[in-house]
């Protein structure tokens, strides 16, 4: 053993900016929410960022936002329902951030069976088809980033929701096959799962909330969404965002095939 005397005085290298210059990440689901603080995230860290999503206008409003960022917005208005056109789309990319969603709160027995597929399409298959669009590129040059924004309900169920946790479960299996498939081709696959954030998506879900578990809409986020967290308030977009970018750097190359849970306690009990 090494006399204490002489071990080295110096503790470790402080962690320095993170700096994706030359990288080219995709993110789905950028017009809004989660997705647009994530394409604005990355794309402050000097990447060009191909925002994804239906929404033509909310994209241009994105890239609007990112002048003066040392990376760059470049609009891809797409429906992720047209899969061969997904996978299409992150052919070349070095970061994949699979983040788009959609949400309907129902009991199994009263929830449309065309918008379980669709919600399984979104969340499930497209992930599925743009990893597999994004892999040979990242296989080849021996480095690349899967982040894919899973979701408390990837690793908890909750009542009313059987298409959402249904897919953000499987989004969970993805990951971590990714991640196995990868880790010989220095690429990375995690979740980040976080509970309720404060997006459209979830301001949406109040009045159905109200009605699935009859109590006035003014009680939804006391009683059903914020229940089970330790931390009483929802998580702000740009928190998820850091949360992606921390997974996109240096220091998390040797974090694989895990979920980053940011869930203020909800699956400590």
């Amino acid at each position: 053993m090494t006399p204490p005397s002489t071990l080295p005085a110096q503790g470790p290298s402080l962690p320095s900016p993170l700096d994706l210059g030359g990288r080219t990440a995709l993110v789905t689901g950028a017009a809004g929410g989660i997705g647009r603080a994530c394409a604005l995230r990355l794309a402050a860290a000097g990447a060009k960022v191909r925002a994804v999503d239906r929404d033509a206008a909310g994209l241009e409003e994105l890239a609007e936002h990112t002048r003066g960022l040392a990376g760059a917005v470049e609009p891809h208005v797409l429906d992720l329902t047209d899969l061969d056109a997904a996978e299409l789309a992150a052919a070349g990319t070095d970061i994949l951030v699979n983040n788009a969603g959609l949400q309907l709160v129902r009991p199994i027995e009263e929830y449309p069976p065309d918008v379980f597929h669709t919600v399984l399409t979104v969340m499930l298959e497209a992930p599925f088809r743009l990893i597999r669009g994004a892999l040979p590129h990242m296989y080849g040059q021996g480095w690349g980033r899967i982040v894919n924004v899973s979701s408390v309900h990837g690793l908890r169920a909750s009542a009313f929701k059987s298409a959402y946790v249904a897919a953000k479960h499987g989004l969970e299996g993805l990951s971590k096959t990714a991640a196995l498939e990868g880790a010989p081709h220095g690429v990375t696959s995690n979740c980040v799962s976080p509970a309720y954030v404060r997006t459209p998506l979830v301001e949406k879900q109040l009045a159905d909330q109200a009605k699935a578990h009859g109590i006035p809409e003014e009680r939804v986020l006391s009683e059903v969404m914020l229940q089970d967290s330790a931390v009483k308030r929802l998580i702000e977009p740009e928190e998820v965002a850091e949360a992606v970018a921390y997974l996109c750097s240096p220091h998390a190359s040797f974090v694989s095939g895990t979920s980053l849970v940011l869930d203020g306690g909800w699956t400590a009990h």
